[in-house]
């Protein structure tokens, strides 16, 4: 049995996480729960030493200089767009709207909701007729759907590649100097560090430079930039990520199938399930201490992240015990 999901409402600004309410209800110690209600890479990058200095002192410009070369590197930023650093992705997605007069915004559905949070709190209308902005989540939370340039059909759009780093080759960063586009970036999912609190917007220059007078001077911490741009120097570290996380993604999909889900999409951070009852998988996984993701407007849809590689067993044995009760 599956249903459609329906369009989730700005009220209904569910997010992963909320492992505190799930041992309130379940019992156990943090450490025994493992939390696949996100997806975030459960290897992060090892971080550099940080000095003191980095604590202790406002951010220079040499280092905030030194985060943006490796992005642009990184990613391979066109000349002509310029990039600024923010403190998560989040930061920016709560600013982007105000950089235009209010209008209509075409936001399709499922997906990451604080995109339609931000623009509706800031009196903008959702839909799609004739609309003035358009957002899309590429690859897309939950479904791990792909778009395409000839979906972005609006002046203005927002691409969040937050989860694009597992799949590169399918960005879109060669339209970030093109008026009237942004490209987003997060720091956390990737590399697996999402307490550092950094994202990245990559736009043409007059664009970038309103969105930065919006985020303020010293966004970003001295510890994140020394961080950041260590990581995004590691090139060979995450060529050796994504395949691991492709096998793991593809040894998750076999688990879960045999106990009785059917794969329905997501990248190879999260997967996303289709179940008969999702919220009494949910109950189930969580009495093996296990916390999973679902969502207000769909009951089908489970989405797991990825575990720790030492944490494989708990999984198993938990799904041994779903294909007895399922």
């Amino acid at each position: 049995m599956t249903t459609s999901p329906q369009t989730a409402t700005p009220e209904q600004r569910d997010h992963g996480g909320g492992l505190d309410a799930a041992r309130e209800r379940w019992g156990g110690s943090r450490d025994s729960w493992l939390d696949l209600s996100t997806g975030i890479n459960p290897v992060p990058y090892t971080m550099p030493h940080i000095l003191m200095d980095d604590w202790a002192r406002l951010p220079d410009k040499a280092a905030q200089n030194g985060l943006l070369k490796a992005a642009r590197s990184f990613w391979k930023v066109p000349d002509g767009a310029a990039i600024l650093a923010a403190p998560g992705a989040s930061a920016l997605i709560a600013r982007i709207p105000s950089l235009l007069d209010q209008g209509t915004v075409q936001i399709e559905t499922p997906t990451y909701n604080e995109h339609a949070a931000a623009f509706t709190a800031q009196g903008w209308q959702l839909g799609t007729e004739a609309p003035n902005a358009q957002v899309v989540v590429h690859p897309n939370n939950p479904t791990g759907r792909l778009w395409s340039v000839d979906d972005l059909t609006a002046p203005f759009a927002v691409i969040d590649e937050s989860f694009c780093d597992v799949t590169p080759d399918w960005s879109m960063i060669r339209l970030a100097d093109q008026p009237g586009r942004i490209v987003l970036k997060s720091f956390g999912k990737f590399w697996g560090l999402a307490g550092v609190r950094l994202g990245f917007a990559i736009g043409v220059p007059e664009l970038i430079a309103r969105l930065a007078d919006l985020t303020g001077p010293w966004a970003v911490s001295g510890p994140a930039l020394t961080i950041g741009t260590s990581a995004l120097l590691e090139t060979g570290w995450a060529l050796e990520t994504r395949e691991r996380l492709r096998k793991d993604s593809a040894r998750l999909d076999q688990m879960m199938q045999m106990a009785g889900a059917n794969l329905s999409g997501g990248t190879s951070l999260f997967r996303l399930y289709e179940v008969d009852d999702a919220a009494k998988w949910q109950n189930h996984l969580a009495r093996s201490h296990i916390w999973t993701r679902i969502f207000p407007y769909s009951k089908t849809y489970l989405r797991l992240g990825l575990p720790a590689p030492h944490r494989w067993d708990q999984v198993e044995h938990a799904l041994r015990m779903t294909e007895h009760e399922f």
